[in-house]
């Protein structure tokens, strides 16, 4: 790699001869908003009342700003092609790093295959044209944006990067758009959602609330994956997290109290919640609202494609540089194509990993959409909170092993400064992998009465199956990955008598 702090191998510099620089500041914060800002959560989000208000506010101020503070400073400090792996390998390792790295690419295409493919579809049967559900057109639209995703992140970085800008566009266009609106449709008609809302915050709320705004809140450290391809990151990586997360925490704030202030209590639902609230408020355009009410469903849907393209994007990168690196099984699966300059290989796994995860998700349907939908969220928001078990302490020992590299931007306070933002974030990814893996658990402790099958629509047995069945498989596959790649290297080239290096 082209910084002295790698311990990257030759064969990674040689599979990065190809990157070329095209992200500039705006780019990179145009990326992190196409990632980060997660339409199918804000729905989700909304499910929790008046105090999801509430906790996305407090969760904004006690756990996004640390975190942006935190990854300002690595991201600049070490802006190697791959971001989080590199980081993670500098502090525990190359088998540590290619593991955490699995657990965090992997939930993009499960998220792709799975809430992301649902709500595109939900919406555009609801709103634009019928498909019906496990249909042949139903099938053919959820395998048509899976894939469409997945060519968008084929494509290379300099056109590519114009599809997420469109995306993040879309996205906050519409927000605001929604927003507004629904504060035209109170003054016209009374905020009635407000009535019963309840904005004090309880326990319960908390904990069934947190895992979901967690998940909403990460992934501003994701354009890293691209670093190599970044024009100026010590400048440029700092100053746009900064933007995308203000911009993130008040397209996410905004629009939940705007949806609960017209939207009557109970009536809020995580799979149609934005789009439900807009048909409502819509109603003040008149004649206008059914032409506009399908533009913005095919905008929502547009918005969720270019999310799911952004983070194939990044976390592809990333693995593939795990691949590269001979961390991950073979290095072919981490090679760039020479003109195109993107993992091709890994991109096109992601789309069999999301393809075959929409098929096994639509099976397990039987025609009840929302408690997949929800049950498939807290699979991704498991698998990526997991990584940051790891990602997080590597920043840390990155800050007090390597205190020579230059650090362009650095948290208030010096290291005290930095400890006690890394305390915090960790001690909220913690309670939300655990509130992910075993809800109930936490509830049950402080003596909140909480019924299983009620609020996820399937038993705790099917549950934990299919979460800690999906931890347990991808970490098996993780080991296998290690040691396969070990032995590889370890295999003595043709000719030689000597192991591949």
């Amino acid at each position: 790699m082209s910084s002295d702090v790698s311990s990257a191998d030759p064969h990674v510099s040689s599979a990065e001869t190809t990157l070329r620089r095209s992200l500039k500041r705006f780019d990179i914060t145009a990326m992190a908003i196409a990632a980060v800002i997660s339409f199918d959560t804000v729905g989700q989000i909304a499910t929790g009342g008046g105090e999801a208000a509430t906790w996305t506010a407090v969760i904004a101020v006690f756990f996004l700003i640390p975190y942006a503070l935190l990854f300002a400073e690595t991201g600049a400090a070490f802006p190697q092609e791959g971001g989080p792996y590199v980081w993670v390998k500098l502090a525990f390792g190359r088998p540590v790093a290619a593991l955490t790295t699995l657990f965090y690419w992997v939930t993009n295409p499960i998220w792709l295959g799975g809430s992301l493919v649902f709500l595109a579809a939900e919406t555009w049967d609801g709103f634009v044209f019928h498909l019906g559900s496990g249909t042949f057109t139903d099938y053919a639209f959820k395998l048509l944006f899976v894939w469409a995703a997945i060519l968008t992140a084929v494509v290379s970085l300099r056109r590519g990067k114009w599809i997420t800008t469109a995306g993040a566009a879309v996205k906050v266009l519409a927000l605001t758009l929604f927003t507004l609106t629904a504060v035209l449709y109170g003054v016209e008609h009374g905020f009635q959602g407000l009535t019963d809302a309840r904005f004090t915050p309880t326990t319960g709320g908390f904990l069934a609330l947190v895992p979901i705004l967690l998940f909403a809140y990460v992934g501003f450290e994701a354009p890293n994956a691209a670093g190599e391809e970044m024009h100026d990151p010590q400048r440029d990586v700092p100053a746009a997290l900064g933007r995308s997360a203000t911009v993130a925490a008040c397209c996410y704030l905004l629009p939940v109290l705007a949806l609960l202030a017209v939207v009557p209590a109970g009536k809020v639902t995580g799979i149609g919640g934005f789009m439900e609230g807009a048909r409502l408020v819509f109603g003040v355009y008149g004649g206008a609202a059914g032409p506009l009410l399908t533009l913005t469903a095919v905008l929502f849907v547009f918005a969720l494609l270019t999310q799911g393209s952004a983070w194939m994007i990044v976390s592809d990168r990333m693995q593939a540089m795990a691949a590269a690196d001979g961390g991950f099984f073979s290095r072919r699966l981490g090679a760039f194509h020479p003109r195109l300059s993107t993992p091709v290989r890994t991109n096109l796994l992601s789309g069999v990993v999301a393809t075959v995860f929409m098929l096994v998700a639509m099976q397990l349907a039987n025609g009840d959409a929302a408690a997949v939908f929800t049950v498939v969220l807290t699979v991704a928001v498991t698998t990526l909170l997991l990584s940051y078990l790891v990602v997080v302490p590597a920043l840390v020992v990155l800050r007090l092993r390597r205190p020579e590299v230059p650090r362009p931007y650095r948290v208030p306070f010096g290291n005290r400064g930095f400890m006690v933002c890394a305390a915090l974030v960790y001690t909220w990814i913690l309670i939300g992998s655990w509130a992910a893996l075993f809800p109930g658990v936490l509830e049950h402790l402080f003596g909140i009465d909480y019924d299983f099958q009620d609020a996820w629509g399937v038993s705790r047995n099917a549950f934990e199956a299919f979460t800690l069945g999906t931890v347990a498989v991808l970490s098996a596959i993780g080991a296998l990955g290690v040691i396969t790649a070990r032995r590889t290297a370890s295999v003595p080239a043709a000719g030689t008598g000597k192991p591949h290096p």
